[in-house]
């Protein structure tokens, strides 16, 4: 065998062993934690019905979720929870949509009397998923809203 052909056949293998080994690395790597598709509706109690916010966002993460901790808060406070903060509040209600991924939703009523004390303008959403094996996505504005007083 000339070198030439020993020279093209190594090469060949090469590229062959570093696309195949690129394949198992590829699939073999899980996916990050996301919360996506976050959407919050405030809706101010009217008559004799109560008020409601309602925070829905896809949550996804190799391993499963876990979890979907959720706050509320005014823009203007400048509350900003951070991720270890998000760790104490109120957990969404999670469905999974497959393996990996869940619709999560999070609806708090608000009365008439809860209403008139909230700060009108912007609020945010912050939100914590928390994936089986125990990764994490946060986001400090997952969505936002608007309060009218």
């Amino acid at each position: 065998m000339s070198q030439r052909a020993l020279v093209s056949s190594l090469i060949g293998v090469a590229v062959v062993g570093g696309v195949t080994a690129g394949g198992i690395a590829m699939a073999s790597t899980g996916t990050e934690p996301a919360l996506e598709n976050g959407s919050a509706r405030y809706t101010a109690p009217s008559g004799d019905r109560a008020g409601s916010l309602t925070f829905t966002v896809d949550a996804a993460d190799d391993s499963g979720v876990k979890n979907v901790k959720v706050v509320a808060w005014p823009a203007r406070s400048k509350l900003d929870p951070t991720e270890e903060e998000m760790r104490h509040v109120e957990d969404a209600t999670c469905r999974s949509t497959s393996d990996a991924a869940s619709r999560c939703t999070y609806t708090l009523k608000v009365t008439r009397a809860e209403a008139a004390e909230l700060t009108p303008g912007t609020w945010y959403v912050s939100a914590l998923m928390t994936a089986e094996d125990g990764d994490t996505a946060f986001a400090p504005h997952a969505a936002g809203f608007d309060v009218t007083g």
